[in-house]
């Protein structure tokens, strides 16, 4: 398979690991849109959320909850987006859930 993020989980793309277990791989973002992105997939291929089971889609937003509190995100707050398809800004055709935070309304500064 030619997917980036199982290339990634695979070891076969370095990247900067923030959490892992059986069925969750979470890294930084090389491109971070805010000072905290993080990217969290599940190990086990899905195009996109329309094909994940509930319980994937659970394990994530868990996953996410954890990371933000690790982060000290919790108080100020965070997004999470799932981009789907093109047309939604899905670029990587591998199920993937953005952490972001850390970015008033002047981020990026410039």
């Amino acid at each position: 398979m030619n997917c980036l993020f199982c290339r990634i989980i695979a070891g076969e793309i370095p990247s900067s690991k923030v959490y892992e277990d059986e069925s969750i791989l979470a890294f930084r973002d090389i491109d971070p849109q805010a000072p905290t992105h993080i990217l969290i997939i599940p190990k086990e291929h899905y195009d996109s959320v329309l094909e994940a089971p509930a319980e994937v889609i659970g394990r994530m937003t868990e996953t996410a909850k954890q990371l933000a509190a690790s982060e000290g995100l919790t108080e100020r707050g965070f997004r999470l987006v799932i981009n789907t398809g093109e047309e939604g800004g899905q670029s990587v055709k591998h199920l993937h859930m953005h952490l972001l935070g850390g970015r008033g309304f002047g981020w990026p500064p410039g």
